[in-house]
């Protein structure tokens, strides 16, 4: 599946939205894509943008017209700390023909297992929450929105403080050098990586130079640094590695105070009519190895879906640690199957080399396939009984309408199967 755009494409991923959407109108016209069955319905409900950060600099009109092409079934739209591109998305998805969904992701303080890791490596109690099925980046309570931006680029601005100084005489400008690379102000620790990149590049043309400086503090041997010399994506993988992650001069403890909580994110995804969804990662962290208590804990607080990334759970090289994934994996989806929460799975495409959409035909993953498919109806059926009517799956008339989680599972399936965007 092509990740890269051709010349005719590129200006999907301008920052202005107006050349983004001549261009897909354009594109549009130009190509005759035809749209045909197959055995499976290949879909992604979990892919960054470029309002957050995508792996591939796409847009959320790029990102629809790659799923266009490659006849994708169902897209999701989940970025980080922002709703900025569920509009255009949405838009793009009904002028496409696919079934689209949208919604943001973000990190969480989760009280009953502050000692516990949960699906943050090495941050007890810090949890990653979604919500999912938004129907426009107009909201109440905007200002919750505005204080999850907040936390987010006051974590990225003491962060360059921090790598800054370590890196000295190197140092980056958060306003010059890093707001430029988004389109919305919301740079991540991605960003950050590309900047320190590129900036040394400029302050050591030299290769030797080059080569020297980082070796010296990035505490690597200078043959591996020459081995990825040319190879940005390998270099700043090492860069966030190595200063930003655990152990290295940027990293940022998490400490609850710098969290919303549980109940305040689910508080405000509710009140938007959307849908709070719990992430699940693999079961082997000591919180997701208490799962049953967990997502007790998670439903009473108002969370209705699950999140999975199936390539974390099964495309994994160590078979031991495949067949214990793949367990944790069977005992989850029965655990949630037995509640009826939907369930929604994408890449997540925020880093390259993620995959554009899930292996759905592996053996690993076909014994689950149709309640993922399940889960790309629910979702598209709350998002247009949401924006049509406010009868969204988390709406008063749902649960005033139906007496258990099974009817209401059934009906949004069959509605969102039966459905078809309009073209």
């Amino acid at each position: 599946m092509g990740f890269y755009l051709s010349n005719e494409e590129t200006n999907l991923n301008h920052f202005d939205i107006s050349i983004r959407e001549n261009t897909l109108q354009s594109l549009l016209k130009t190509y005759q894509i035809q749209t045909f069955e197959k055995s499976l319905r290949f879909f992604n409900l979990h892919c960054h943008s470029f309002f957050s950060y995508n792996g591939y600099g796409f847009s959320p009109s790029a990102l629809v017209w790659k799923a266009r092409q490659n006849n994708l079934y169902a897209l999701g739209l989940v970025d980080f700390d922002v709703l900025d591109g569920v509009e255009e998305f949405l838009d793009c998805c009904n002028i496409c023909g696919i079934k689209g969904c949208a919604g943001f992701e973000t990190r969480i303080y989760v009280p009953p297992f502050a000692k516990h890791e949960i699906n943050s490596p090495g941050e007890p109690g810090i949890s990653y929450h979604i919500g999912m099925g938004f129907i426009s980046q107009k909201v109440k309570k905007v200002d919750f929105l505005i204080k999850l931006k907040n936390i987010a680029q006051n974590r990225v601005q003491t962060m360059i403080a921090l790598v800054n100084n370590y890196l000295a005489p190197l140092s980056i400008d958060y306003e010059t050098e890093v707001i430029p690379l988004t389109p919305a102000g919301n740079p991540t620790e991605r960003h950050l990586c590309t900047a320190y990149y590129q900036k040394s590049k400029q302050q050591f043309p030299d290769e030797e130079n080059f080569i020297r400086f980082w070796s010296e503090k990035l505490k690597t041997p200078q043959n591996d640094i020459e081995n990825i010399i040319t190879k940005p994506v390998e270099f700043q993988n090492l860069l966030r590695a190595k200063l930003m992650k655990a152990g290295g001069p940027g990293y940022i403890p998490a400490k609850p105070e710098n969290f919303p909580t549980l109940i305040e994110v689910n508080e405000f995804i509710l009140a938007n009519g959307a849908i709070p969804t719990f992430a699940w990662l693999d079961g082997t962290s000591s919180g997701e190895q208490n799962i049953e208590e967990l997502l007790n804990i998670m439903t009473a607080s108002g969370v209705q879906a699950v999140n999975i990334i199936p390539d974390r759970n099964w495309n994994i090289k160590d078979s031991g640690q495949k067949q214990a994934k793949l367990k944790n994996l069977d005992d989850f989806i029965s655990l949630v199957r037995e509640l009826y929460l939907p369930i929604f799975i994408g890449t997540e495409l925020n880093a390259p080399g993620q995959k554009f959409v899930d292996n759905l035909d592996t053996p690993e993953l076909q014994p689950y396939y149709q309640l993922f498919l399940d889960g790309a109806h629910i979702a598209y059926a709350h998002t247009v009984l949401q924006k049509t009517a406010g009868m969204g799956f988390t709406s008063p008339w749902a649960q005033n309408y139906f007496t258990n989680n099974k009817e209401r599972y059934e009906f949004f399936r069959e509605i969102g199967e039966r459905l078809t965007p309009v073209l």
